[in-house]
């Protein structure tokens, strides 16, 4: 499984969502009009990129960036992967 499948699958249930992986677009927003997570979703998917992946999301601007999509926290955590 690829890192943006293994990255669908852990927020589809760490948020339990009643969504597929083939659902989530890999360019939409995970916020606002994408998936609709709101901060309390934020704040349990930096734990769980960081337990999962190892790759800890440092500050609110680096979540900014991270969760605007798919495709975007797939490159976050290949670049910050300890």
């Amino acid at each position: 499984m690829d890192l943006k499948q293994q990255i669908k699958h852990m927020i589809i249930e760490r948020l339990r969502l009643k969504i597929t992986p083939e659902e989530i677009d890999d360019e939409a927003p995970l916020f606002g009009d994408g998936l609709a997570l709101d901060s309390i979703d934020a704040l349990e998917l930096s734990i769980a990129i960081d337990k999962t992946f190892g790759a800890e999301i440092k500050n609110e601007d680096d979540g900014r960036e991270a969760f605007r999509s798919i495709n975007h926290l797939a490159a976050y955590i290949e670049q910050h992967r300890t």
